[in-house]
Formats: C-alpha cells, sequence, structure tokens
C-alpha cells in the first residue's frame, strides 16, 4: 500500500484576504492582504494631506467612515498589530494637520498653551521652523494633542473599534 501526499494549498490572496499558518493555534488564519493595507494607507494619506484645504473635523469625519468600513470589512482577520500601527499613524498625520492649520508661531503658542503646556516649551516648539513632521513626533505635541483629545474631536480608534466588531480576537 502506498501513502500519497496531499500538497497543502496556500491561498495568497482572495477579496483582499492573506492567509498564514499560526503556529500557537495550528490553523490558518485570515489577515488584510498586503495590497489592502497599501490602498488603505494611501487612501488615509489622502484624507490627512496638509495641502488639502478643508476643516480638521471633515477630514475626522471621512477618516472615521475609512476606518469604519475598513474594519467591518476585515473584521473577520486577525490584524491587531496592524491597527494599533495605523492608529498611531493616523494621529501622527492629524498632529501634522492641526500644526499646519494653526499657521503662525504666535497662534501655535497659544493653542499650545490652551492645552496644557508650559509657556517656556510651547514658545520653543513654536519658532522650530517650517519642520512639521519634527515637530509633530516629539513629546510636547503628543502631550498637547493626545489619543483623548483626539477622540474628544471625533476619531474612532481603529483598535477600539476592531476590538468591538472582531470575529477571532
Amino acid at each position: 500500500m502506498t501513502t500519497r501526499k496531499v500538497p497543502i494549498v496556500i491561498i495568497t490572496g482572495y477579496l483582499g484576504f492573506g492567509f498564514y499558518f499560526d503556529t500557537r493555534a495550528h490553523q490558518f488564519k485570515a489577515k488584510p492582504h498586503a495590497k489592502s493595507v497599501a490602498k488603505f494607507k494611501k487612501r488615509m494619506k489622502e484624507l490627512t494631506s496638509r495641502s488639502w484645504g478643508v476643516s480638521n473635523s471633515y477630514k475626522v469625519e471621512k477618516l472615521n467612515q475609512l476606518i469604519r468600513g475598513w474594519i467591518n470589512y476585515f473584521k473577520i482577520g486577525s490584524m491587531k498589530t496592524l491597527c494599533k500601527e495605523m492608529d498611531s499613524r493616523i494621529r501622527f498625520r492629524l498632529r501634522m494637520c492641526i500644526w499646519k492649520h494653526w499657521k503662525t508661531p504666535q497662534n501655535r503658542i497659544k493653542n499650545l498653551m490652551k492645552l496644557g503646556v508650559d509657556k517656556d516649551t510651547a514658545w520653543i516648539t513654536a519658532y522650530t521652523g517650517k519642520r512639521i513632521a519634527y515637530v509633530c513626533q516629539r513629546r510636547v505635541m503628543n502631550f498637547a494633542i493626545n489619543k483623548e483629545r483626539l477622540t474628544r474631536f471625533g476619531l474612532v480608534s481603529m483598535l477600539d473599534y476592531y476590538t468591538e466588531r472582531c470575529v477571532t480576537c
């Protein structure tokens, strides 16, 4: 009697999903395909463009639509770390939009002080020049415009929304 080896077929991409073998659970699991993630990142970048002349509240509204739609479609996949990474990226890009929206150093100082930053730190931060990405990565901006403030502004956290909707968590 001869034994036949049955080949395991791995589908790499189907309807926007990629599949992988989870060695801890000893089963195949779904996750968003790399192309789907790249399309999401591209769309998120378009919606958080600093040169797009709409209000930040409109940007947040459009981002929420994108996040909710994407999570509702991919909720059967395992993507907790991806959601965490994308959450921080979205918040960073929104901080850059807000910083650009404040325009002048005097306005930036005033707004940073309203958000709880002391006067000297606000002055140093406001007069760093046109390095928007550099400023928005600093601790001052992370403190002033933190996750809770953005949530109160209306931004939906990708990770929180995913854990609410997740089928396989």
